[in-house]
């Protein structure tokens, strides 16, 4: 199995896991439906947004495959960027909304997996079959956040900043070894 997926997996959902941990502290008294409903959300639009993206990107391969390397690496780059970014940037004047009303989870779900989009273009500089990717994504994102919202009711706001930043940090660092491994041949 090609562990680079499941690392770009494991860091595509630390958006997820962060609006989930932040989920479970607003929820009054969390029960297992609560993280299995806001996990299963998650996973859903995390593995359906990279099928997007691969299907917009294969339409334009012949055109971008000489550059594929550097397209993947500068996807990641500035998707790992924003992830590092906002781990730092506080939003403490929101006030806290229902992430159980479909009003609230359905755009947070959108949110969180605009990301997996623009890493459905990289899938074939990856040599990822889209549909394991897809299920790899789906399940890894459902795993990660229905645990973050059982955390974030039971540990608080301890966690959030960092899974951004460790899931930014592991996007760059996946966008590097594939320009590198592109350019040197290895």
């Amino acid at each position: 199995m090609n562990y680079e997926i499941i690392l770009v997996a494991v860091a595509l959902a630390m958006d997820a896991f962060a609006v989930a941990l932040s989920s479970g502290m607003t929820i009054p008294r969390v029960k297992l439906i609560h993280a299995l409903k806001i996990g299963g959300v998650f996973g859903l639009f995390q593995g359906v947004m990279p099928v997007i993206g691969y299907l917009g990107g294969t339409l334009f391969a012949k055109q971008i495959s000489a550059i594929d390397h550097w397209v993947a690496f500068v996807l990641l780059a500035i998707i790992g960027g924003k992830m590092i970014h906002e781990a730092f940037e506080k939003d403490d004047d929101e006030e806290p909304k229902d992430p159980l009303k479909w009003s609230v989870l359905l755009p947070l779900a959108v949110a969180t997996s605009i990301d997996a989009l623009a890493v459905g273009v990289t899938f074939p500089a990856l040599n990822v079959p889209l549909f394991m990717g897809v299920a790899i994504i789906g399940v890894i994102t459902f795993g990660i956040s229905g645990a973050g919202v059982l955390m974030g009711h039971r540990f608080g706001h301890k966690l959030g900043e960092r899974a951004e930043l460790f899931g930014g940090v592991v996007l760059i660092a996946i966008g590097i070894k594939i320009l590198v491994s592109h350019l040197t041949g290895a």
